[in-house]
């Protein structure tokens, strides 16, 4: 399986095959309202404004597993997305990453592209690590989603070319974005 073969479900409760994005470069975020990450958002959005007209599409996950940071219903989490940072890119209802109730488009990118760690000058990387060390000291082996605002990125033909952290530098993303328009 490809990731045009799979499907979730909108914010208005439509399934939304991922087939729809075929030929476009398309960068997937689990995303939280209530997270130290979550002015990504801008950035995120000005990405969207500056490069949609050439083929990108911005794919918005909420997701609550990361300290319970994605409160609210999916109507309250697009109603904060859009006051608060004017976001324009596809919500998606909220879903889990990890575990057994995992959407199964998280479990295919996890197995695509695995944790390759922390960018080490972020303010939050020493936080990130500590915490994740303490409830799993092997964490650093497992492909499975570390924290909100986690980014794959997925080329014109569907294949994942990319997985960047919460701490990755978005000038880093929105190079290899542009690489790939």
């Amino acid at each position: 399986m490809g990731f045009y073969d799979f499907e979730a479900q909108d914010v208005t409760g439509v399934m939304v095959s991922m087939n729809e994005y075929a030929g476009k470069v398309v960068l997937v975020v689990n995303t939280a309202t209530e997270c130290g990450f979550t002015p990504q958002y801008d950035d995120l959005q000005d990405l969207y404004e500056k490069y949609q007209q050439d083929g990108l599409e911005i794919l918005d996950f909420p997701c609550n597993q990361f300290g319970n940071q994605a409160p609210g219903t999916d109507e309250e989490i697009v109603s904060f997305c859009d006051s608060r940072y004017g976001i324009t890119f596809p919500h998606f209802a909220k879903i889990d990453v990890n575990g057994e109730n995992a959407l199964p488009l998280y479990k295919f990118l996890q197995q695509e592209k695995g944790f390759e760690g922390f960018q080490s000058l972020h303010p939050m990387t020493l936080l990130l690590k500590s915490m994740l060390k303490r409830k799993n000291p092997n964490y650093k082996k497992e492909p499975d989603i570390k924290w909100n605002f986690t980014k794959f990125l997925i080329d014109r033909n569907g294949n994942v070319v990319a997985r960047f952290e919460p701490t990755a530098d978005m000038q880093d993303v929105e190079a290899a974005v542009k690489e790939l328009l």
